[in-house]
């Protein structure tokens, strides 16, 4: 077993909810070592093409990690385990939201588009092969920004914003990814519905946190009444220019909303899983064109840190 490799304790947590056929070609592949390969380039962020022999032919490795990104796998296994980790009643749920920018390389530009067979402005068009037919049917919509791969252009060149929940553990619970330049309000909603954590045995997946926590960046209306409208408490502090105009409107102006702040001092989890998701070199910088690729490589190194801690 090599630095980084899942240990036997891990692995015997995570085979059970693997997948046993890719569907058109029968078997797969030794499981275990194609996932350490990519968990290998995950941490590392050495070029496919580099991967050490002992992981077998990188295109397997790529390709594995390419359609399980496509297809929803890496996000099945990351809630399954999340499952099971619920059911041991190990999971805090009083939550953290936040967001990371993430640089994205210079070579991630120029993806081609999915819908229309081109690459983006000024680039050639392309046909879509066979082999890749069935990946791209099931691929998430892109994140807008540049060909609509979650990439936003910036002084600093391109970059992706990874918004996030965390548990009281330091643990993601939902991933985002977005152009940079995209404000983390408008995300709130969409973090807190991939929160889907499925149970052991009947009833329905857990959707709700029991209160969440969040900075200044998610102090709006909208915001505060989706929360209000879920029945979720919160603990959001009041913009300074926001409580200026309440003030200003005097009795018109309404009650200050309510934040406790020794709930509050519980955000840092959020900040404290940012910095365990971006001990993965393939997380901190960008290296996948595809922004599903991308997200599929942060919920794999979510999916570490669930089975590590």
């Amino acid at each position: 077993m090599g630095r980084g490799d899942l240990t036997d304790a891990e692995w015997e947590r995570l085979w059970p909810f693997l997948p046993v056929s890719n569907g058109r070609c029968g078997r797969w592949r030794d499981h275990r070592q194609v996932i350490d390969g990519i968990l290998h380039r995950v941490r590392t962020g050495v070029q496919w093409r580099n991967l050490p022999e002992r992981f077998g032919p990188w295109k397997t490795v790529y390709e594995r990690h390419r359609m399980w990104s496509a297809d929803g796998t890496w996000t099945r296994l990351l809630q399954l385990v999340q499952a099971a980790a619920d059911a041991a009643a190990e999971v805090d749920w009083d939550i953290s939201v936040d967001s990371t920018v993430v640089r994205a390389h210079q070579h991630v530009a120029g993806a081609r588009r999915t819908a229309a067979g081109v690459r983006a402005k000024g680039g050639r068009s392309s046909r879509t092969s066979g082999r890749n037919a069935v990946a791209k049917s099931a691929r998430p919509p892109g994140g807008g920004g540049a060909g609509g791969e979650g990439l936003g252009r910036s002084r600093g060149g391109f970059t992706s914003k990874l918004h996030l929940s965390a548990d009281g553990r330091c643990r993601p619970l939902s991933l985002v990814v977005t152009p940079g330049q995209r404000a983390d309000c408008t995300q709130l909603q969409t973090v807190l519905a991939k929160i889907r954590v499925p149970r052991i045995g009947p009833g329905r997946p857990r959707t709700k946190p029991d209160s969440i926590a969040a900075d200044k960046g998610y102090s709006n209306g909208p915001c505060r009444e989706y929360l209000r409208r879920r029945g979720i408490q919160h603990s959001i502090p009041e913009k300074a220019d926001s409580q200026a105009a309440r003030l200003r409107k005097g009795s018109r102006g309404g009650r200050p909303p309510g934040f406790d702040e020794e709930r509050y001092k519980k955000r840092n989890t959020v900040e404290r899983a940012i910095n365990r998701l971006k001990q993965s070199r393939a997380v901190a910088t960008r290296y996948d064109k595809r922004g599903y690729v991308f997200l599929g490589t942060t919920t794999a190194a979510a999916l570490v840190i669930w089975l590590r801690t």
